[in-house]
């Protein structure tokens, strides 16, 4: 089996987090997440810290604006780009001085080519997704993007293993061609799972570290992780229909993060019932209980923006003492 870049019996979040305070919401995340934490993401401030946007943010030499309340690709970098990038450093200031003396696995997130492609507008109207020669433009800029992302969170917290999630919740709808055009009368073609992979493996061979591919939507394609040599998926196991795909892919050595407790919610998660979820996840697919710690990192169902600030918290807490008990087997 591989040797995971995480510690037995990890948890983390997804990325984001409600309110606008990323500094103390970087402070929870170290003080909740002490094994793997991560770079939060408030989506709450609005444009330039949503998804696209943020994601966006990343492009080498792609400019993006907002236009109608979308983002598109543009002739020159403006005052939307400026935005995302302050907020992006801004946040990156915080995780250097909360992360000051940090040795562990630290985990950062951006999203992934294909959602970014299916999120993007042309100038000329449509979604990027609907050229192919845009689709790899955009994959080369990301990757170049994130390779610098990854060195620069390297020297701001020299003392991290770094781990990048790529998200890409729109990726099974990328490969269904169920992404709708603009008219919503009908979808862009399906992209094939060969084509898909070398996308995603063009990211995950230019940043040089273990690389995540979270998709909290139905029907993760893992054969398509799994060929562009991720090193785990991130999923929710609530929307897990088929148990074989995954067992296969487990045994294969991809890593897991299992998102078995509520992303919202008014009463905390038990601790003892997520680790029992997991593990009886485990037992189900017939694995030896001594790989559970070291190949699976608990997580929330998907990311916490959505949450109230208290139950945000308070899940961070119960999916940290869920890792701990599942270590403990």
């Amino acid at each position: 089996m591989p040797d995971f870049p995480w510690p037995a019996g990890s948890a983390t979040g997804i990325g984001s987090l409600p309110g606008t305070d990323i500094d103390e919401a970087q402070r929870i995340v170290f003080g909740e997440l002490p094994l793997l934490p991560h770079l939060a993401e408030l989506p709450g401030r609005g444009p330039g810290a949503d998804m696209i946007g943020r994601g966006a943010g990343f492009l080498v030499e792609l400019p993006v604006q907002l236009y109608a309340g979308r983002w598109q690709i543009a002739s020159r970098p403006g005052k939307d780009q400026r935005r995302t990038a302050d907020l992006l450093e801004r946040d990156l200031d915080q995780l250097t001085e909360q992360g000051d003396g940090f040795t562990g696995t630290l985990k950062v997130q951006a999203t992934g080519p294909w959602t970014l492609a299916a999120g993007l507008d042309l100038p000329i109207g449509g979604r990027l997704l609907r050229d192919p020669g845009a689709v790899r433009d955009l994959t080369d800029s990301l990757a170049e993007g994130l390779r610098r992302h990854v060195a620069d969170v390297r020297k701001r917290v020299p003392g991290a293993t770094v781990l990048l999630q790529l998200d890409e919740p729109s990726l099974p709808a990328v490969l269904a061609g169920r992404v709708p055009t603009e008219s919503g009368l009908s979808a862009y073609r399906e992209v094939d799972g060969p084509d898909a992979a070398t996308r995603l493996r063009t990211v995950v061979s230019a940043v040089e570290v273990p690389v995540v591919v979270h998709c909290c939507a139905p029907s993760v394609p893992l054969q398509v992780i799994r060929d562009a040599t991720a090193s785990a998926v991130a999923l929710d196991l609530s929307l897990v229909k088929d148990l074989d795909p995954l067992g296969e892919a487990i045994e294969a050595g991809l890593g897991v993060f299992a998102g078995a407790a509520p992303s919202t919610g008014t009463t905390r998660p038990d601790a003892k019932a997520v680790a029992e979820r997991v593990s009886t996840l485990w037992r189900r697919l017939g694995f030896p209980a001594a790989r559970l710690p070291e190949q699976v990192v608990i997580t929330p169902a998907c990311g916490l923006a959505g949450a109230s600030p208290g139950y945000a918290r308070a899940v961070l807490t119960a999916i940290t003492e869920a890792g701990r008990r599942i270590s403990e087997v």
